[in-house]
C-alpha cells in the first residue's frame, strides 16, 4: 500500500502529548467510533462522517519534525475502525525506532475473536507495544490511573499477549497495581 495514496480520517493531532502513553508522544485522534461511551472525553470523534482525511506521508513528515518523540499514539475515536489504513503507518513508526500505543474501546479478547473476519486487526496489533483496551465506563472513572480513564481499562503488553495467546498486563500497570492497590479495589 502506497503511503501517499493511503489516507486516514482524523479528528486531530497532538504533536507533543505527555498523557497518551509513556514519554513524548505524537498522538493521532482518528475519526469514527461506534462505542459511544457515555462521558467519553472525545465525543466529537464518534461521528464517522466528521473529521478530515490526511495522507500517511503528511503524518510521517510531521512525526519526523520532532527528534525528541518516544512514540506515536493512535487514539480516537477508535483506530481499529481504520486498522487497514493504519497498518502502513504503524510499520513506518516501528522502522523509525518509535514505540506504538493504541487506544481502543474493544477488549483484547474481543479483537482476537474478530481477527478471522478482520485480519487487519492482528496486523495492526503486530506493530503495537502498548494497548489501552476496553470502553470508558463513567461509573468506574478514576483520575489517578496512568493513561486511561476508568478502572476497567487495561494497559496491555501487546507483544507479550500475542506471544502468549492471552491478554498480558503491561509492566506499567503491574507497577501501578503494586504501588497503589487501592486504585484496583
Amino acid at each position: 500500500m502506497e503511503l501517499e495514496n493511503t489516507r486516514i480520517k482524523i479528528a486531530g493531532i497532538e504533536a507533543e502529548s505527555f498523557v497518551d502513553g509513556p514519554g513524548i508522544r505524537f498522538a493521532i485522534f482518528t475519526q469514527g467510533c461506534a462505542h459511544n461511551c457515555p462521558g467519553c472525553q472525545n465525543p466529537q470523534t464518534h461521528d464517522f462522517e466528521g473529521g478530515h482525511y490526511m495522507s500517511l506521508t503528511t503524518i510521517l513528515e510531521m512525526i519526523e519534525e520532532n527528534p525528541l518523540l518516544d512514540g506515536v499514539t493512535l487514539s480516537g475515536g477508535d483506530p481499529m475502525y481504520q486498522a487497514e489504513a493504519l497498518v502502513p503507518l504503524a510499520r513506518e513508526v516501528k522502522e523509525r525506532g518509535l514505540n506504538l500505543v493504541i487506544y481502543t474501546g474493544f477488549t483484547y479478547e474481543h479483537l482476537m475473536e474478530l481477527v478471522p473476519e478482520k485480519p487487519e486487526f492482528l496486523e495492526l496489533l503486530s506493530f503495537a507495544d502498548l494497548m489501552v483496551d476496553g470502553p470508558f465506563v463513567m461509573a468506574l472513572r478514576c483520575l489517578n490511573l496512568k493513561f486511561r480513564g476508568s478502572k476497567n481499562q487495561r494497559l496491555i503488553d501487546v507483544q507479550a499477549s500475542l506471544t502468549q495467546g492471552r491478554a498480558v498486563l503491561h509492566q506499567i500497570q503491574l507497577d501501578e497495581m503494586q504501588e497503589h492497590p487501592e486504585l484496583f479495589e
